[in-house]
Parts: structure tokens; sequence; C-alpha cells
């Protein structure tokens, strides 16, 4: 997912609304410049100035197109309406919370209604055959699609424990892509920026 790599101080004052896009290969990303009509809104923001970027707030993405920086707001009430729901998957399935959220704030800010042209769903943009796979009936409701997420997660960390690296590549990319790979993150842009954002909030 050609997703942003996380600062943490900002010291500028910037205006960008995110947008993203998924192609037909599930590859998921994001800029503040989009090319076509595909892409879509996620984020609008506003200007923000502050020194230090926290978990729930403001930060400075680099885009996968230029490296570019654009500041971007996380939603704060959707975070904090989700924050039991998450919490319990969490203690569910014994991943660390603050994992579930740096999953879920990468793959989808925190909208439950997010959805991919590739057909991802919900908070943590899960595909049909994730969902049918991990006893999703219904991606669109957030129980169910945190508890299938945070399931999935698990079943990666099993998998790939003690790199939690190659866990997150391959809630990405798919696990087949990092076994293709000899265990190692696959050498796509998206995947590579996903997995530096998602560990950025997570040992922010």
């Amino acid at each position: 997912m050609a997703v942003m790599l996380l600062a943490l101080l900002v010291s500028t004052e910037v205006i960008a609304d995110i947008y993203k896009f998924t192609d037909t290969d599930g590859h998921v990303y994001y800029t503040d410049e989009p090319r076509n009509s595909l892409y879509k809104r996620i984020i609008k923001t506003r200007p923000i100035r502050q020194r230090l970027a926290n978990f729930y707030g403001t930060g400075r993405l680099y885009t996968h197109k230029n490296n570019t920086l654009a500041t971007y707001n996380v939603n704060g009430p959707n975070k904090e309406r989700f924050a039991d729901l998450i919490e319990q998957a969490a203690n569910r399935y014994q991943v660390d919370a603050k994992l579930v959220h740096a999953v879920i704030q990468t793959e989808s800010a925190y909208n439950s209604n997010a959805q991919s042209p590739a057909g991802a769903v919900g908070l943590m943009q899960l595909m049909p055959d994730t969902a049918r796979r991990f006893g999703v009936t219904d991606r669109q409701d957030p129980d169910q699609n945190v508890d299938g997420g945070t399931r999935y997660l698990k079943h990666l960390i099993n998998m790939f424990t003690p790199n939690l690296d190659l866990a997150v590549a391959a809630y990405n990319a798919g696990e087949n892509a990092v076994l293709r790979h000899n265990n190692s993150i696959p050498p796509y842009p998206e995947t590579q920026n996903y997995v530096r954002q998602v560990l950025a909030l997570y040992n922010h």
C-alpha cells in the first residue's frame, strides 16, 4: 500500500486532502494529488500548527508519488467511538491494541464506511476472501470487521513470529507474497511504506 511514513514533528502549516485508490491487484495508494476520479477522498484536512504529532492527532505523511509532505488529521471522535470495540477484539485474540489501532488508522482512518474500488471494506479494509476465511458475514458491521481483521492479524503474527514487520507486510500484500519473497517484505513500494507507517504509529 503506497501509504505515507508518519513523522512526529509538524512545524509547517499545510492544507491537503488525502485520497485513496486501490488497483485491480489490491494494492492501495494514498496521495494528496489524485490522478483521476477513482481516487476517493478519505481525509479532509484543515490548517494545523502543532509541534508534536500524537497517535491520534496530526502527522506528516510522505506520499508515494514524490515524497512531498501533507498534513492530515485523524478523526478523533471515530477513534474514541471504536476504542472499546478494538480493545475487546485485541484482548480476545491477544494482539496489542496499539497495533490494531495502527492498522486501522493506516487502513481507513477509523472510517467504518470506507470502501475501496477493489472491494476492501470497513475499518480494517477486509476483502471478501479474508472475511469468509475468518468468519465475517457482514464486512460493513464494525464489530465483525474488527473481529475478523484482528483475528487475521493474530494469524499473521503467529505465522511470522518473531518478525512483526513481516506480519504487517502480509496484512497489506498477503502472506503468500511474503512467503514468495523468502520471508521478507515484498519489494513493493506501497507495502514497504505501509509497514513503515504502521510500525511508526505502533511504536509512537
